[in-house]
Parts: C-alpha cells; structure tokens; sequence
C-alpha cells in the first residue's frame, strides 16, 4: 500500500511538471518569440540563434533542438564538473521542455510562420501589432513564471544556466544567484544584435521581472509568511487579544534597552499573509504608541505553519 502511494505522488508529480512546462514553452511559443522578445537562460540563447538563422540562413532553425543540444553540453559538462548532481527531474524536464518548444512551433504553430517578404509572422494566435509588444513581453513573462513555478513546486527544472552558475561558484567565491543574473542580462542584451531595436531588448527585461514576480507568487504567494516584533508597555494584553482572536501564538523574549538600560518584554509574533492586517489592527487598537518591526520571512515550519520537508 505504501508503494502504490509513493508511485502515486510521483506520478502526481511528474503530470505537475509537464504542465509547468507546457505552460512555460507556451509563453515564449505563442507570445515572446513572435514579438522577437528574447529572456534569459538557455531558451534565450537559443532563441537568438534561431533568430540569427533565420535572417543569415531564410529559416528559424528549431528552438527545441537547440535547447536540447545547449542543455546536453552544459549536463556533460556539469556532470564532468560537478559530478552526478542531477536527478532524473533535471534530465526530464530538458527533453520534455525541447519537445514542447518543436510541438508549438513546428506541430501547432501557434506563434504562426515567418513571412520572409512581409517580414512578420503571420497567421498567429493575434496581431503583435496591434497587441503590443510590451503587452506580450508581459504575458509571456507571465506563462513562463507560472510555468517554472509549477515545475519548481514538484522538483523540476529545466537545467540550462543553472549548471553554469554552479561550476562558476565552484571556484570563485560568488553566489549562483548573481551568475545567473548576470548571464541573463547579458543574453538579454544580445538580443538587440537580432532584431535591433531596442524597445525589444528593454522587454526582455520586463519578461525577467515579471517571470521572477510571477515565480516568487507560484512559490510563496500562499505562503508567505511575516515576523513581527512589538515593544509596548502592553504587550501581555496585545499576546492575549491575538491568541484570542487571530488563533496565533505569541512569544514574550526578554529585552533590555541600550540607553536607558531599562528592563523589558518583548513580544515576538508569526503570522501567514492573511493574518497580518488583522495583527496589525489589534497592536493600533490597544497600543497607538507601540514600537513595530514588521519583515517577510523566508520559511516558517513547524505547528500551523509549513511542514519542513527534506
């Protein structure tokens, strides 16, 4: 019984994944690339690639198998690097992710075709035109960060500058974050050489932002969680009231103030998103005087918060 349930949840898991990657291929297919708006990653380098066939050679040569040969290099050479850090998840989240790119472009075409003559894709899902670019750069940074999300919540990624960020922090001392960034704006920033305009290059960095706003929502939206610290001569009735009334525990800790040197509690308090307007309010209502430090944390686990999963 316990292995047909795990087979189940990595069954879950994976149909999960798939669909964040639909979704995430969807968005450069049907709205990014018909704008000639290029993101970050390995998608965007491939995307530049196709683009520059296209003008040198009259064709786009397939994103999806550009991704796919792009991806294979970086996992050998990480795997040569860094030795076997990748899981299956990593493994299957290129492939399908290239697959879908071919089955977009070339099966439905739902980013149309390329008119040499004209110079525009014709025959797609609406206008660029009259849509906007910007619009697009919009809703297609939008697919994408919904779509890795999804991805990421199961345990999927697509591989691509993540392997790079890794093998660069391995032997100088920067975190993969910053590599990341930096190789996305600096592919961003190719893309001018391609479609040469710059209005387009500035909405690549709107679909950064975007897809990352978009991410963090997917990811901790729901979850999002605030640490409130409260220094007030009330702090035991405030402790009580949002027991009370928000069903929250609090935490008395001992404080001492530095100038005055004068002795007292101060009140520690874990709220979700939801919670916070309504914690706030009581602190007003019993105290208007009170010192308040309100910050966005990272994680909470334990009793009514997230369960920490290893």
């Amino acid at each position: 019984m316990q292995i047909f349930k795990k087979g189940k949840n990595i069954a879950i898991s994976y149909v999960v994944i798939t669909l964040g990657l639909l979704l995430y291929t969807f968005g450069w297919s049907a709205f990014m690339l018909p704008a000639q708006i290029v993101g970050g990653g390995v998608s965007g380098m491939s995307a530049i690639l196709s683009l520059l066939g296209r003008d040198l050679f009259g064709f786009e040569l397939p994103i999806g198998v550009l991704n796919l040969v792009f991806n294979g290099i970086l996992v050998a050479i990480g795997f040569k690097v860094l030795g076997s850090k990748f899981g299956a998840n990593t493994i299957y989240g290129i492939i399908m992710s290239s697959v879908f790119f071919v089955m977009w472009q070339q099966g439905l075409h739902v980013g149309g075709e390329f008119d040499a003559e004209q110079g525009r894709y014709i025959n797609t899902l609406f206008d660029v035109e009259r849509f906007g670019v910007f619009m697009c750069a919009v809703i297609g940074g939008a697919c994408c960060g919904a779509g890795i999300g999804l991805s990421f919540i199961m345990g999927g990624n697509t591989g691509g500058t993540d392997i790079i960020a890794l093998i660069v922090s391995k032997y100088h001392n920067v975190s993969p974050g910053r590599v990341i960034m930096i190789i996305d704006v600096v592919i961003v920033g190719c893309s001018f050489f391609v479609s040469h305009r710059l209005d387009n290059v500035v909405c690549g960095y709107v679909v950064m932002m975007v897809m990352t706003y978009v991410l963090d929502m997917v990811l901790d939206g729901n979850k999002q969680s605030y640490q409130i610290m409260v220094f007030s001569l009330k702090n035991n009735e405030i402790a009580e009231t949002v027991t009370k009334e928000v069903g929250r525990g609090a935490t008395l800790l001992d404080g001492e103030g530095c100038y005055t040197g004068q002795q007292q509690k101060v009140l520690l308090i874990m709220v979700h998103r939801t919670d916070k307007s309504h914690v706030m309010q009581i602190i007003h209502r019993l105290d208007e005087n009170a010192f308040i430090s309100v910050s966005k944390t990272q994680g909470v686990y334990g009793k009514n918060f997230d369960k920490l999963k290893l």
